[in-house]
């Protein structure tokens, strides 16, 4: 879809610029944790590029007794799976590359995942990198909330969305969190 080509370009710009004109706002997240659902396990992720950082929330997290994993792309066209971690656990590339918990971790299902993104809309719109390893992993586990972790000014008026398409339940930045109703938008 060229919307969401071009919305992905821009996007990579501007979450480069407001990564690097608010270097604290992974510590501000952070403070807002008691927003969020207090489930036991959180799944997190290991920030790439200009990802907001999720470590200084992961570390609240872990301190107030939850239990955290990461995402592991085992093959690149299937869903994710989620292994045991806690800051510190050594980590090593997954099939993509990025650093995940070892074979040996214990394999988990998350009750909720923190996603990263490029841009998010009132109606729960995500767009991602495009390679679909969310989509495909929060389709096979229906029951786990969807939150979106990212900058405020990453909020757009609208995401394309295609059918195979997830959406989030809330969103969480450096203002704080706010759930999503589902097609009617925000809570107010």
């Amino acid at each position: 879809m060229t919307d969401k080509h071009e919305l992905r370009a821009s996007m990579r710009a501007e979450r480069k610029r407001l990564a690097e004109l608010d270097p604290k706002a992974a510590h501000c997240v952070a403070g807002h944790a008691d927003d969020i659902p207090g489930v036991v396990i959180h799944a997190v992720y290991w920030p790439i590029g200009s990802e907001l950082d999720p470590t200084p929330l992961a570390t609240r997290l872990v301190s107030e007794g939850y239990d955290l994993c990461l995402p592991v792309v085992i093959a690149l066209d299937e869903p994710m799976i989620f292994r045991r971690w806690a800051p510190g656990d050594p980590l090593e590339p997954d099939a993509a590359g990025v650093p995940a918990p070892l074979p040996l971790a214990e394999t988990v299902e998350p009750e909720l995942i923190l996603t990263p993104l490029l841009a998010f809309d009132a109606m729960g719109g995500r767009l991602g990198q495009g390679g679909g390893h969310y989509d495909r992993t929060f389709a096979t586990l229906p029951d786990a909330l969807r939150i979106g972790l990212a900058y405020e000014g990453q909020r757009v008026d609208r995401v394309p969305v295609e059918t195979h398409d997830q959406v989030l339940q809330g969103v969480l930045t450096e203002v704080g969190y706010t759930r999503i109703l589902g097609p009617h938008g925000y809570e107010d």
